[in-house]
């Protein structure tokens, strides 16, 4: 959409964009290159150099959160301040506060990288910041919350556009859950203990960590890809109904989804229950964001024989369509009870985090980035194709080896003989797990290379760039 032919062209706040863009490229490849280290440690154990802070148990949270709050985090910032601007015609209402959310965010990432390796975190699956830190992250989230809808209220149209729904959910779930997660009594300065116990502290541990999953991986993304596949289509969404009928049920939906985390655990049956029927419902609000997202390519498939950017985007969309079928099939209690606890778990998450997560932030920077700097377009339209073809290749090789790890250990761990005991041990089934786990290796490899070329393609655009003022045909475009 053109705002700018029906009122002056606002001048935005760029700075605070092409900051977090920058960020989110660099955690990007901090984040996965941690994540092909520690997949390297499952191969080679001797990497964990019998040193506490480089085993694989504190690595790993650190790959987690770079890459979700980092890198996710990051591409949602620097999307929702530039969409949020274009769509409303308006400048961020506070340039001083945008920047405190800038370097507030950078702040708790190092933070994490500081205190993970350490052990002082509270061992909770993408919470482990103890509560000093918890409380600073909720000081920049309501930050960050008024910037945007403070931005919205000031808006020069009278339309809010769907995208900043989307983004608008994405930034007030979160912060309900991270409050609620995190309530804790404090011992000291660096410890803690929730005010949940039991089965109870899971339940409201899981309600957080789909809800991380859903309103973050899921809601804040479909918010970018509302806005940016049309853009790089030239073409307008498929359907705008669709678009809010999409809104409203998967809002209505996604937050219920997380007790199918704790099958055949100690929550109450009926708790389990409710998330796998939410979980199997959840379906179609999902595959109707896909649909929308794909139809909205209706005139224009042609312009992916030539577009590696919009590939970018189409592809996360086919993968997100396909990590949202695979979660409600696994969230059944009999498919769970084979997949629970194994790689194939592994595989789900990073179908939808390098399939769907990482691939339409990377084609969502390569359309800005260009744009922020005043550049017609990369400096590299060959590396972009270079970069497309690695990471879809890794991430099928990724999520193809974690499939059958995870199908294997399954019937390997259930498989019984005739007298009842197991037929299997645990060693055996590792065994058979370690050539999945190289070829994970390679397939997360192969991605973290592509994300080196495109550190290299970006940091020539920006070079070229310079110091140059960002024209006004591209600032209104």
């Amino acid at each position: 959409m053109t705002i700018a032919s029906q009122h002056d062209s606002p001048s935005y706040n760029y700075a605070v964009v092409r900051q977090f863009t920058l960020m989110t490229l660099f955690w990007g490849v901090l984040g996965m290159g941690m994540g092909v280290f520690i997949a390297a440690q499952l191969v080679w154990p001797q990497l964990n150099f019998d040193l506490p802070w480089t085993s694989f148990g504190r690595i790993r949270p650190i790959h987690t959160n770079l890459v979700i709050f980092a890198f996710g985090g990051g591409a949602l910032f620097a999307t929702s301040f530039y969409v949020v601007q274009r769509t409303c015609n308006v400048r961020l209402i506070s340039d001083g506060l945008a920047k405190f959310v800038f370097w507030g965010w950078q702040a708790t990432i190092v933070a994490m990288l500081v205190s993970y390796p350490l052990g002082i975190t509270t061992s909770k699956e993408y919470a482990e910041m103890e509560w000093p830190l918890a409380l600073w992250v909720t000081v920049i989230w309501l930050v960050y919350a008024y910037l945007f809808f403070g931005t919205i209220a000031r808006r020069r149209v009278r339309h809010i556009y769907v995208g900043n729904w989307f983004y608008g959910a994405f930034i007030v779930v979160t912060g309900m859950v991270h409050v609620i997660n995190h309530l804790a009594v404090p011992v000291t300065l660096l410890k803690s203990y929730p005010i949940y116990s039991g089965a109870t502290d899971a339940m409201i541990q899981w309600w957080y960590g789909h809800s991380v999953v859903g309103f973050i991986l899921s809601v804040g993304f479909l918010g970018m890809m509302y806005y940016f596949v049309p853009k790089q289509a030239g073409r307008p969404i498929y359907s705008y109904r669709l678009s809010i009928v999409h809104f409203w049920a998967i809002i209505t939906l996604y937050i219920w989804a997380g007790p199918h985390h704790l099958h055949y655990t100690a929550l109450p049956d009926w708790a389990q229950s409710l998330g796998m029927a939410m979980s199997l419902v959840l379906l179609a609000p999902s595959w109707g964001g896909m649909i929308n997202g794909m139809m909205t390519l209706s005139g224009a498939w042609h312009k992916l024989r030539t577009d590696p950017i919009l590939r970018f985007l189409v592809v996360s969309l086919a993968f997100y369509g396909m990590s949202t079928f695979e979660g409600p099939m696994m969230a059944i209690k009999t498919v769970n009870s084979l997949s629970h606890y194994t790689d194939w778990t592994i595989g789900h998450v990073h179908a939808g985090a390098l399939g769907w997560v990482a691939m339409i932030s990377i084609g969502t920077l390569y359309h800005m980035i260009p744009r922020l700097y005043g550049r017609e377009q990369m400096h590299s339209v060959g590396l972009i194709n270079a970069h497309f073809w690695l990471a879809t290749i890794g991430t099928v090789l990724y999520i193809a080896a974690m499939w059958v790890n995870g199908i294997t250990q399954g019937l390997m761990w259930r498989a019984v003989n005739a007298d009842g005991t197991l037929t299997y041990s645990f060693v055996e089934a590792l065994q058979a797990s370690h050539p999945g786990y190289i070829v994970r290796l390679i397939g997360g490899g192969t991605f973290a290379f592509g994300m080196l070329l495109m550190a290299w393609n970006t940091w020539r655009t920006v070079r070229a760039a310079g110091s140059e003022p960002l024209p006004h045909s591209l600032a209104t475009a």
